[in-house]
């Protein structure tokens, strides 16, 4: 991924209003992020940890931003998920979180969603890539796919989300 802008970030959220996309906080390791590495920019906001980010590059050049929710601990429910939708990395328990993003548009306004499981960090890239290992897996089992088929499987995985969460 190519590094991004504030302003770029900023600019790219498709599901919720500019004035909340203005006061979000990015990263606090934004200056040193690894870009190569990365599939999609994703981050819980520093100063408002129930929401989180994803910045997701699109074949136009232009990045697509959504705005998540995550939940509270105490609204959790029973069933969980260990494995993340996005890059299938299998964790402990507190390693995959339940997100939920707001549909672009009037749906989205009038409270509509779609969530996913994904790994609490946001930092699939970086598990695909063996740049990160889960601390604790509940499943102990290697892939034969290659790294090319893993990265192709995340993104065919976040494109699946993101037209999710922008169909009209």
């Amino acid at each position: 991924m190519e590094p991004l802008s504030d302003p770029q970030i900023r600019a790219s959220f498709v599901n919720c209003t500019k004035g909340e996309a203005k006061r979000l906080r990015l990263p606090l390791d934004f200056a040193e992020l690894p870009w190569t590495d990365l599939d999609f920019l994703g981050w819980i906001d520093p100063g408002a940890p129930l929401r989180a980010y994803l910045v997701v590059p699109q074949p136009t050049g232009d990045p697509l931003g959504l705005s998540l929710r995550v939940p509270s601990t105490k609204n959790t429910s029973a069933f969980k998920s260990s494995i993340c939708d996005f890059c299938i990395t299998s964790h402990a328990s507190s390693g995959v979180s339940l997100l939920a993003a707001p549909l672009a548009g009037p749906r989205g306004r009038e409270g509509s969603t779609v969530g996913a499981y994904m790994c609490a960090d946001l930092a699939c890239s970086l598990y695909v890539r063996g740049k990160r290992t889960p601390m604790l897996r509940t499943i102990r089992s290697e892939e034969s796919l290659t790294l090319e088929q893993k990265v192709e499987r995340l993104h065919r995985n976040l494109s699946t989300f993101v037209a999710k969460v922008t169909a009209a």
